[in-house]
């Protein structure tokens, strides 16, 4: 299940500071971030407690290498700007597994 906000995107955005963080605190590289909006299926939902200056996301979905990865994202004009990513918690997996044929 893909959400409507990102069927107009082009691609992704990264600034120095998001690029890294995931990856050294979480052990996700950007590829893997990227990744997850490829296959499916894919949860995207809104975030709203996180939404005070832009609309921010998130997605449940999984790797190429089926890690499952939780990415918070936004939508800044045709690309998806990665804000963090990590591995799903065991309620989010939970969550995924329940609400997806996977």
């Amino acid at each position: 299940m893909k959400h409507v906000i990102i069927d107009y995107c082009i691609g992704f955005e990264w600034d120095a500071g998001n690029r890294s963080k995931s990856q050294q605190k979480h052990d996700v590289t950007p590829l893997e971030c990227e990744e997850v909006f490829f296959n499916v299926p894919l949860l995207i939902t809104d975030d709203i407690s996180h939404s005070q200056k832009e609309l921010r996301y998130y997605a449940l979905g999984h790797t190429n290498g089926m890690r499952r990865l939780f990415v918070a994202f936004t939508v800044r004009k045709e690309y998806i700007r990665i804000i963090s990513a990590r591995p799903m918690s065991k309620k989010e997996r939970v969550y995924y597994e329940t609400h997806t044929e996977i």
